[in-house]
């Protein structure tokens, strides 16, 4: 159990977990791809960022934030292959709830992720969705375009299952985290907050045939303590879709389900489903 020290600073140098390749899933974290799109570099993903910070939460917050805990970030700035990162978290001295404010600044004085995190429930709890369709299902064949006009706000997704062993929790912290913490490496791992997050991209992978796409906020509440060595399954109604500065984006309130039926964590989920050429961004 880790003693909360109340604030905590930590540097990361920014690395891509997978291949810098247009045929990745997700192109847009590739550097042909990024840049046509008017990034100086294949992007890092989202939630691999914001999962560098779970340490200094953690020495900030305590234990008791993976037990029961909440977040609500915003991907302000890209980060990219090299950069390095300043990770600091503290007291939100304008909070009167205990909670802590959440910074990762690169190299250049840019903050690329501004977060609020805290202990026990997000005082938006109450906001969020939940689906009412929870049990998992094949992917719907053929999928679907995710288009503007057609999203389909106000209905459930098709859950998606999510099989993840200890080995495959050692091999997450491994590749996307760069850590050896014993929490989610040892013989019964807790599932990395990163690794929850990520499922909402993973359903919508599920769901349709999206090209690519950018995570750009999340609000997480996790409601009791996850591990590894079960089938987790992720359901998820969509709640919004909207246009900004040429980009279509979807707005996601997701569960995460225990094997037992065991509500694990709730979310809401921002993500750029149709990114706009630059000269559409005005």
């Amino acid at each position: 159990m880790t003693r909360a020290t109340g604030s905590a600073e930590l540097t990361v140098e920014a690395f891509l977990d997978n291949e810098d390749s247009n045929d990745i899933r997700n192109p847009i974290h590739s550097t042909a791809f990024a840049r046509r799109y008017g990034f100086r570099g294949p992007l890092v993903g989202g939630v691999t960022v914001w999962g560098w910070a779970t340490p200094a939460i953690l020495a900030a917050a305590g234990d008791a934030w993976l037990d029961r805990g909440w977040s609500e970030f915003v991907f302000r700035q890209p980060a990219y292959p090299g950069d390095r990162l300043q990770i600091r978290v503290h007291p939100d001295a304008e909070r009167d709830d205990g909670a802590f404010s959440v910074t990762m600044t690169n190299q250049d004085g840019i903050d690329c992720v501004v977060a609020t995190v805290g202990l026990g429930d997000a005082p938006w709890l109450g906001e969020l969705r939940a689906p009412r369709r929870l049990d998992a299902a094949p992917a719907p064949e053929p999928k679907p375009a995710l288009l503007l006009e057609t999203a389909p706000v106000g209905a459930d997704l098709v859950p998606a299952a999510f099989p993840f062993s200890t080995q495959d929790a050692r091999d997450y912290i491994r590749e996307s985290q760069r850590t050896d913490d014993p929490r989610f490496t040892g013989d019964r791992p807790r599932l990395h907050p990163g690794w929850i997050t990520g499922r909402v991209e993973e359903l919508l992978r599920h769901n349709f045939a999206l090209p690519s796409s950018m995570h750009t906020r999340s609000r997480v509440q996790q409601l009791v303590p996850a591990y590894a060595e079960q089938t987790l399954t992720a359901a998820a109604t969509m709640i919004e879709a909207y246009e900004r500065k040429g980009h279509h984006i979807g707005v996601f309130d997701c569960l995460i389900l225990g094997e037992d039926g065991t509500k694990l964590a709730h979310m809401r989920h921002t993500t750029i489903f149709r990114i706009a050429p630059p000269a559409e961004r005005g």
